[in-house]
């Protein structure tokens, strides 16, 4: 039992009930079970027959249901003092006790309604700020790698069938054929749909962590004040003193739905001062990690005299004071926000470049490792002499019991726990 819906004072809230005592908990608060699947506008009453509120119930049964078990919903008013008055109701009736953290999701992880890549598409979904993150997350939540891993197993479960019959059955005058070749060209197809996979995870935990894109440039350039406009607040201090920004700093933005990390670096100059000099050696760092550099002049800034390389976009700042672009660079104002859409546009048009036509199918590490070692497997698998059909046997099985740790079959205990405490409270 939780409140699923968001916390504080609300027009609606949300409270979901699931397992054995279900049916119990809806005759006990709202005098019968309703119709399955069926809103129904119920008095929801105390055991002793106060009526705490009036709203909408839903009964959802199991095994057809979010969790595998029978699913109840109390759709409430939203005001704190009725929602504590009904999860003080609740608590007080025999077998109900607040869930925990994830815990909703990993009993339908338990019952067997999403494999553990659809978990963590579900993690990232309601973690999700942009519409690249929503796509990729609701992706993966639909079980798209789970339907590639189930495809890739099967396929290399054929194979090892194909395998085994060569070795068990070779004197068998119904088994003939080149039955190594053929199950060695099958694993080598998985082989290269993992392959696949892999490429794409890059760009996948991009879109999961936010492309990184670097403000650059000599001190005073205007760098923290395009920080402030692009993420229309004050996140960074602006001076006319040169160096006063001397570590970088981070604001999280979403561009064009594209999720950025925009980082804000200390001036590039020589200097003497050991704290500043630390700070440019950190700027140029993180420039030369970057998905995308700014690269940053205006007509006010000291000649830079420290080459961050000639990639990226060239930026004229301050045109409110007179400034103007050159050939190959945008200018932009951060006091009257000239230049900015465009820059927005550029920005997200370059990382666009970056991502790819479909959402990653690998998006975690973890993820990708197990992608990892069943492509290594397989790559052993089909270097071996086909004489050696049972060591291309090991080696397929290893790659299936790889794909089956993606999915969240085998050795995937040490995760679980991290994974559903990361959700909230009432998923």
């Amino acid at each position: 039992m939780a409140l699923s819906s968001g916390a504080g004072r609300a027009g609606v809230a949300v409270v979901r009930v699931s397992g054995e005592r279900v049916r119990f908990v809806i005759e006990t608060i709202a005098g019968s079970v309703p119709e399955a699947r069926k809103a129904t506008y119920r008095a929801l009453h105390d055991p002793a027959g106060a009526i705490i509120d009036h709203g909408l119930v839903l009964f959802f049964p199991g095994p057809a249901s979010f969790t595998g078990e029978d699913v109840a919903e109390f759709h409430i008013h939203g005001s704190r003092a009725v929602l504590s008055r009904l999860l003080s109701v609740l608590t007080t009736l025999p077998g109900l006790r607040l869930a925990e953290a994830g815990e909703f999701t990993r009993r339908a992880f338990e019952a067997g309604k999403l494999d553990l890549a659809a978990v963590e598409g579900l993690a990232d979904l309601i973690d999700s700020e942009t519409e690249w993150q929503r796509k990729q997350a609701l992706r993966q939540m639909e079980g798209a790698l789970g339907q590639a891993a189930a495809e890739w197993r099967h396929a290399l479960v054929k194979a090892m069938v194909l395998l085994e019959a060569e070795i068990d059955f070779s004197d068998e005058s119904d088994v003939g054929g080149p039955l190594i070749a053929e199950a060695v060209s099958g694993a080598q197809g998985v082989l290269g749909s993992l392959r696949v996979a892999l490429g794409s995870f890059l760009a996948g935990e991009r879109v999961r962590e936010g492309f990184v894109v670097v403000l650059a440039g000599p001190p005073n350039a205007g760098k923290s004040s395009l920080l402030n406009a692009l993420a229309r607040r004050d996140v960074a201090i602006v001076s006319p003193i040169a160096g006063t920004t001397r570590d970088t700093i981070e604001v999280r933005l979403d561009l064009g739905g594209i999720p950025v990390v925009l980082v804000d670096t200390a001036g590039l100059r020589e200097s003497g001062d050991e704290i500043e000099a630390e700070g440019v050696r950190r700027a140029r760092q993180r420039a030369a990690h970057a998905d995308l550099v700014l690269r940053l002049r205006s007509p006010d800034s000291e000649p830079e005299q420290t080459d961050i390389g000639t990639t990226g976009i060239a930026v004229a700042t301050k045109l409110d004071l007179g400034g103007s672009a050159h050939p190959g660079e945008i200018g932009v104002s951060a006091m009257s926000g000239a230049g900015l859409p465009d820059l927005i546009e550029l920005i997200a048009s370059r990382l666009g470049e970056l991502g790819q036509a479909e959402p990653a199918l690998v998006t975690r590490e973890r993820q990708r490792v197990a992608v990892a070692d069943a492509a290594a497997a397989i790559e052993r698998a089909v270097t071996l002499p086909h004489e050696q059909a049972e060591l291309i046997a090991e080696e397929l099985r290893l790659a299936v019991r790889a794909l089956e740790r993606l999915i969240g079959k085998v050795d995937v205990e040490d995760v679980l726990d991290s994974l559903f405490s990361g959700f909230c409270i009432g998923k």
